[in-house]
């Protein structure tokens, strides 16, 4: 099959040169003499805070320009199983992992770029539960009015949860699960839930909701965010010298302030 790059539905993310040039001050990852690309990049929301800081950074020392584009985990694997086409692929780790194991993604390309908790939030002006153990958390889930949670990871953590706290049909009827690549937050901000679950980095700044904090350790689930390279991308070293800039350790305070931590 031809390699087909996306063009039209993917604009490169554009920030001030000034923005650029702080970042790359502070990350400084040496990346020289790289002939500049454009690399197409699929990316799930639970990155979708730290990485546009750090595109422009990256951009502005290498002179390659990143096409950005965004969805669940789950719908990007089922876009790539299905023949989509791009340079890389930044998603939870299992996937990556399903995806290279289909040939879809390259042998031994998966990189870890950062991982997160799974959070806990409410509508904004609701009354806080307590949620500091697994009991506060159940006994939260049964007093909401409607309770959200993804369709990605942290989701289906979720339901193995619930099932284990032996609430999960009493619960059933007031549980929303949108589509892959739908934020919870959203949910929360326009009153179709009053709490919800997702990963942290995907709620801890979120508009129109209050932030709780991450599960309480003894439910707590915390996913790995990998890279895969497609097999046929033409242009291999630019997406590895983006991985490389990613996987930077002066990077990982951009990640920290999205609620995530260092992958190793």
């Amino acid at each position: 099959m031809r390699y087909r790059r996306f063009r039209a539905a993917a604009m490169p993310v554009v920030y001030p040169t000034l923005l650029a040039i702080v970042v790359v001050t502070a990350i400084g990852v040496d990346i020289g003499g790289a002939q500049a690309a454009e690399i197409s990049l699929l990316a799930s929301n639970a990155v979708k805070e730290p990485l546009p800081q750090l595109i422009p950074a990256f951009a502005q020392a290498t002179g390659h320009a990143v096409h950005l584009r965004w969805g669940g985990t789950e719908a990007i694997t089922k876009r790539i199983s299905d023949g989509e086409a791009v340079d890389a692929v930044l998603i939870a780790a299992p996937n990556i992992d399903r995806l290279i194991h289909q040939g879809k993604l390259a042998p031994d390309s998966r990189a870890d770029v950062a991982k997160s908790p799974v959070g806990i939030a409410i509508r904004a002006g609701l009354p806080k539960p307590d949620v500091s153990s697994a009991e506060g958390v159940k006994q939260a889930v049964l007093a909401a009015q409607a309770v959200a949670y993804s369709s990605g990871p942290s989701g289906f953590h979720l339901q193995k949860v619930f099932e284990q706290m032996g609430i999960a049909e009493q619960i059933k009827p007031k549980t929303k699960q949108p589509p892959s690549g739908v934020q919870i937050a959203d949910l929360l901000a326009r009153e179709d839930a009053d709490l919800g679950f997702q990963q942290v980095s995907e709620l801890l700044h979120a508009p129109g909701i209050e932030y709780l904090g991450p599960l309480p350790p003894e439910i707590q689930q915390v996913t790995i965010w990998s890279v895969g390279l497609h097999p046929a991308t033409p242009v291999p070293d630019a997406v590895k010298a983006l991985v490389q800039f990613l996987t930077s350790a002066r990077a990982v305070a951009i990640f920290q302030r999205a609620g995530m931590e260092p992958a190793s």
